[in-house]
């Protein structure tokens, strides 16, 4: 009857062995088999495994169940795992600090990358209605590409109002930086220079800024009204109780008076608009006057749209809002997510391609790689010192522990001392916070909020578990007999696993080293580069007060004082791109391709003050009379007019006949990153935002103290606000220069910890093979041969990870370098550095262990063979 059609219940047989008591399943087990056969022969098969279903079940019985119970208290078990850890760390004090400083270092990193990357992330999502409120783009078609950006009409707000039923609110907006340090507040006595703009009469019913006094309904309903921050009414008043109160506002050759109708709370440090003063939009229009037209671009405009909409949908329907208005326009905007401009903020013709998500990105890649070189360090430290644990192994093992519980034990230590180094970490980067605020101009703290406290959590569960999952899968794997007679043999896949981690560590050591390289040497190169004009010993001063309606006398006077060379003003920053037109016209040109023109209004003496090569012609002088009826052009200008000889010809400026007397050589009036575009210089008797003061080099102090005494006499109540031109030239670049900063910090700290990874290997290695070194050393090799010997394969390893990692960081700095119109050649020199560093730094640390093991006696080698 026992044949292959007959089979008891296969799932049934399982179920009973696995609950039965041991002494009881095998005679149970033959008795229910037994029976089945019966069944099977007598009745049928389908009857004898339903009846032998029922016997397995009336097994299930308090006396026949297999009794789970451990011989011993399972908190015993962990109180002896957990003192067993502590005399590990105590008996291998190298190793255990080793693991600790690397650990700590990276878990340290990554905490203040977590808090950097947080901040950034949380930037401008303070607002309530973050989720429908957005930001009008316009995208151009100039010189043959498409550019992007936020400059709308001033008009643009209040017709998307109208005639869009999907915009709930709209409100038009100033930049603070448009006026520079030209604007001022006065409370009868005192002029205090602050940072002010001109807002809609909704603005602050789209952005949820606090109000410490006031209603921001009302806030910018008054034409004479003027919101403040609490920080310029203590200036101001030395109370925040200044609603109603009135001020005196200063911008140029403008000012009028004001009435405090509400008190901003300061502006947090995670919005990205800064300001201290609003003055009603109004204002502004009726400064513009006819300037306020569908072609000037002079306003940002922010709209709160309904809830549920499709924005692609709506972003088609609004491409034409502009042209449909204003003939001949080549103007489409569209809408974008306001908190999503501080990331997202970049555009390459007319698609958005990055910005600030870039950093965000690559420092959150950083955090990782260190968190993992750290826990391959681990790995590789705990794997060194696994030949002096194959006795415990081998005895636990003996006495019928599992693979999982020893799993659990070695996993238990790594999680031990990961969450050990994370409060070590913790400390730290509290104690070097500062430091790091102050190196990325952050106002970052950490408070151990729910989020903070589960973040680090997460990142000490996620560090230890992945620190300690090959050495617990590791020491865990050998089999108890050839733990006993204490031979470690590693497989082939093993020592790959541990040569791999090395060079992992390493390629990625030798990719941050050139990426520091690379970063080093394209900020040097914008320091040094020349731009086409001096930027030394220049200072920036506003124009305002009675300079404004006394322009020739205050330069003329200006220019006698002892160390100032020369002066003269200007509307543009020359720094970075400001106003332009479009509006230019001349004999031949295609009226079908708009060329944009970068514009600068200049006062006398421009030219000669900042150094600038005349190519051809003259600059402005007040010899030649009527200048305003000139214009002078750099020659990309000249170059897209496609104009022969240019100087003498006329060309129609926004309706007015200009001559062209000079043309200029290029210059960068903005940043590296952008290309030297067309410009054009003109003059008017309105005088320009600020002066430029060329003073000399060897009496700086001496000149400055005399401006600044002038300066005080020529205006009364106003004091100097000077700023060095080449300081406001560095700044643009601030980002880079942190960037490059920071990376010298973290790719020091790889470094560091690779090194305590490839320590941990030299280690391993020499332990494994003294039995090797003291057969060589009695035959007579020589410290220098063993280690040579030793060195070799870790010299294999570091010249693979420098292979590997080349391509990558050639790939990297050319992605990063792409952001820039000019920038460095990335020459075969600069690669070959970092490889050879990456060598040198592997030698040195290897080489410590390497001589200790060449020393060691033979003897110590050999005793235990």
């Amino acid at each position: 009857m026992n044949n292959n059609k007959y089979i008891p219940p296969r799932l049934a047989e399982r179920l009973l062995l696995w609950f039965l008591r041991n002494d009881l399943a095998e005679e149970v087990s033959g008795d229910l088999e037994e029976r089945f056969y019966k069944t099977a022969a007598k009745k049928s098969l389908s009857k004898a495994k339903l009846n032998y279903w029922y016997q397995v079940f009336h097994y299930l019985r308090p006396f026949a169940i297999k009794k789970y119970r451990s011989n011993s208290n399972p908190f015993i078990m962990y109180q002896h795992n957990f003192k067993l850890t502590y005399r590990n760390f105590i008996k291998y004090k190298t190793s255990f600090f080793i693991n600790l400083i690397g650990l700590t270092t990276g878990l340290s990193s990554a905490l203040l990358i977590f808090l950097w990357v947080s901040d950034e992330l949380a930037m401008d999502k303070l607002h309530e209605k973050d989720e429908q409120l957005y930001q009008v783009f316009l995208t151009h078609e100039e010189n043959s590409s498409l550019r992007t950006g936020p400059e709308t009409q001033g008009l643009l707000a209040e017709a998307l109002l109208a005639e869009v039923p999907e915009v709930v609110m709209a409100a038009a907006d100033t930049e603070t930086e448009w006026f520079g340090d030209n604007f001022a507040v006065s409370n009868g006595e005192e002029v205090i220079k602050a940072k002010g703009k001109f807002s809609g009469e909704d603005y602050f019913n789209l952005f949820s800024y606090k109000f410490k006094h006031g209603i921001p309904d009302r806030a910018l309903s008054d034409k004479s009204s003027i919101v403040i921050t609490e920080s310029l009414a203590l200036k101001l008043f030395n109370t925040t109780q200044v609603v109603g109160k009135t001020v005196e506002w200063h911008l140029l050759h403008l000012q009028g008076e004001a009435s405090i109708s509400a008190v901003l709370e300061d502006l947090p440090s995670n919005s990205s608009e800064q300001f201290n003063f609003v003055l009603p939009f109004s204002i502004y229009k009726d400064i513009i006057g006819d300037g306020m037209h569908w072609g000037n671009f002079n306003a940002y405009t922010y709209v709160e749209l309904a809830k549920d909409i499709n924005i692609n949908a709506l972003n088609h329907k609004i491409a034409s809002f502009v042209k449909d208005r204003d003939e001949g326009s080549n103007v489409s905007p569209f809408f974008k997510q306001f908190s999503s401009n501080y990331l997202y903020g970049t555009f390459n013709n007319g698609i958005q391609t990055g910005g600030r998500i870039t950093y965000v990105r690559l420092f959150s890649v950083i955090a990782i790689f260190i968190l993992v070189i750290a826990c391959i360090n681990f790995m590789n430290l705990s794997t060194a010192r696994a030949s002096r644990r194959l006795k415990e192994i081998g005895i636990k093992k003996t006495l019928g522990a599992g693979r999982v519980s020893l799993i659990f034990q070695h996993m238990g230590e790594a999680v031990l001392i990961t969450f050990f180094a994370l409060f070590l970490a913790s400390l730290l980067t509290f104690m070097i916070l500062p430091e790091f605020n102050e190196l990325t101009g952050k106002q970052l703290s950490l408070q151990f909020t729910p989020e903070i406290i589960g973040a680090a959590i997460l990142i000490g569960l996620f560090t230890g578990l992945l620190a300690g999952s090959y050495p617990a899968l590791y020491l865990s794997g050998f089999k108890p007999v050839s733990i006993l007679k204490g031979k470690l043999n590693a497989s082939f896949g093993e020592v790959w696993i541990r040569k791999g981690l090395v060079v992992f560590q390493f390629a990625l050591s030798v990719i941050m080293i050139v990426g520091v390289l690379v970063v080093f040497q394209q900020i040097r190169f914008i320091q040094t580069k020349s731009l086409g004009y001096s930027k030394d010993n220049i200072l920036k001063i506003p124009v305002e007060g009675k300079a404004v309606d006394n322009m020739a006398t205050f330069f003329d006077e200006l220019k006698n004082l002892p160390g100032v060379l020369n002066a003269t003003a200007t509307t543009h920053s020359m720094v970075e791109s400001g106003a332009y037109t479009t509006g230019i016209h001349w004999e031949g040109k295609d009226p079908d391709v708009p060329i944009r023109f970068e514009q600068a209004r200049v006062y006398y003496d421009f030219v000669e003050t900042l150094g600038i090569k005349v190519l051809e012609g003259r600059s402005f002088s007040k010899k030649f009379g009527n200048e305003q009826s000139k214009i002078i052009f750099n020659e990309s200008a000249i170059e897209a007019m496609d104009m022969q000889d240019p100087v003498g010809k006329k060309i129609i400026m926004w309706g007015k006949e200009k001559e062209i007397i000079g043309v200029v050589k290029d210059f960068h009036y903005a940043s590296l990153h952008t290309p030297v575009e067309p410009m054009l210089f003109y003059f008017e008797q309105q005088p320009p935002h600020s002066a430029l003061v060329k003073i000399d080099g060897e009496n700086i102090q001496e000149a400055i103290a005399n401006i600044q005494s002038f300066y005080k006499t020529f205006n009364p109540g106003y004091m100097l606000d000077y700023k060095f031109l080449d300081q406001n030239y560095q700044a643009q670049y601030i980002a880079e220069q942190r960037v490059s900063v920071l990376s010298q910090y973290f790719a020091g700290i790889a470094i560091v910890i690779s090194c305590l990874g490839l320590f941990g290997l030299a280690a391993f290695t020499a332990e494994r093979r003294q039995k090797e070194i003291g057969i060589r050393k009695i035959l007579g090799a020589g410290n220098f041969s063993i280690v040579t010997l030793l060195s070799g394969d870790f010299t294999k390893m570091v010249l693979v990870a420098v292979c590997l990692a080349l391509p990558v960081s050639y790939f990297l700095a050319q992605y990063w370098l792409s952001g820039f119109a000019y920038k460095i050649d990335l020459h075969w020199w600069l690669f070959g550095l970092a490889g050879v560093a990456a060598l040198v730094i592997a030698w040195l640390t290897v080489g410590f262990q390497t001589l200790k093991t060449a020393n060691i006696n033979p003897v110590q080698c050999l005793k235990d063979e």
